[in-house]
């Protein structure tokens, strides 16, 4: 058995047991999500009838405003749907199902990376989780501290959330690094091809030189770091870095694995999360910002973060996994 395997299986048993309970607890997330828009009080006066009559875009940098005459819950439902849909999907494909990709990691089959897209979802979610940990310790240990915006209302506030990851993934995402790289590298002018190539570039595009793709991905994941800054509902500045960091891995996996798992990615960072928060402040009737410290939340943070060490050592692997075998092919 080669080091690159024995170092891998090493990794299996604690890698598919982590990523099994995150797919769990994303599971769960669905019904809690619907649970806080139609039946909690985390809006005070504003419910699921509640009127939108805009949806705020920010699109290739462009702050824009969509107007819509719907209800706050039949907008949520529906993205809900998609969300849903999308999971669905990503726990059949692409190519094994999310048991089976798992079953692999444990009796040690040799298998190609993106073999199921809620394995490599969840991976890079976990990696991001990592960095973003390292990165606020970091900066609080030199006294930068991350503040988010003022929130006038919480339900209002998930629901932002929640739409969020489809509007900023087509927004950073799609026409800003899907649409360039069409232009420079596309060798067909049709109509399906142009959209099979902004669905997955790597897989469509003749990219050979990967470095100018990376580089486009990295300036597109700093520019949406600084958007959170710039943006209507601001962070404060030590936001940048974090959401950068999170920005540039969202960009590589649009890049390499597609937009599905993009938009999903961003959602476990965004409704995943956010859904345990807000169900634990209802239920405990407490703020959120307490229940950011209750004991279920920590125990998710630390899951996430030692899915995300062990995510990395996966990701190395296979990296220079695939670095020996270029060297000798």
């Amino acid at each position: 058995m080669s080091n690159y395997n024995s170092l891998l299986h090493a990794f299996s048993i604690p890698y598919t047991a982590l990523i099994s309970v995150v797919f769990v607890l994303m599971i769960i997330s669905f019904p809690l999500g619907a649970y806080i828009v139609f039946n909690s009080d985390i809006g005070d006066d504003i419910n699921a009838d509640y009127p939108i009559e805009n949806i705020d875009l920010f699109l290739a940098g462009i702050g824009l405003q969509f107007p819509v005459q719907l209800e706050l819950g039949d907008i949520f439902i529906v993205t809900w749907c998609i969300f849903l849909i999308l999971f669905v999907i990503s726990f059949l494909g692409p190519k094994t199902n999310f048991i089976k990709t798992i079953i692999h990691y444990t009796t040690n089959e040799q298998q190609s990376e993106n073999q199921n897209y809620i394995e490599s979802i969840i991976k890079w979610f976990s990696v991001i989780i990592l960095i973003s940990v390292i990165i606020n310790f970091i900066q609080e240990s030199i006294g930068i501290v991350i503040q988010p915006p003022i929130v006038t209302n919480e339900l209002i506030q998930f629901f932002m959330i929640t739409i969020s990851p489809i509007t900023e993934e087509i927004g950073f995402r799609v026409i800003l690094i899907g649409l360039p790289l069409f232009l420079f590298y596309s060798h067909k002018s049709s109509i399906k091809f142009f959209f099979k190539s902004l669905w997955h570039p790597a897989r469509y595009l003749h990219i050979i030189n990967n470095k100018k793709a990376m580089s486009l991905i990295i300036v597109v994941g700093i520019f949406f770091g600084l958007a959170h800054i710039i943006s209507g509902e601001a962070w404060s500045i030590g936001k940048v870095s974090q959401a950068a960091a999170g920005g540039i891995i969202l960009g590589f996996v649009y890049y390499k694995y597609g937009l599905l798992p993009a938009i999903l990615i961003h959602w476990a960072t965004n409704y995943f999360l956010l859904s345990y928060v807000f169900a634990i402040s209802e239920i405990n009737q407490i703020s959120s910002t307490d229940a950011l410290s209750h004991s279920l939340i920590n125990s998710l943070e630390i899951i996430l973060v030692l899915s995300g060490i062990i995510s990395a050592g996966v990701i190395l692997l296979n990296y220079a996994n695939n670095r020996k075998k270029e060297l000798y092919t």
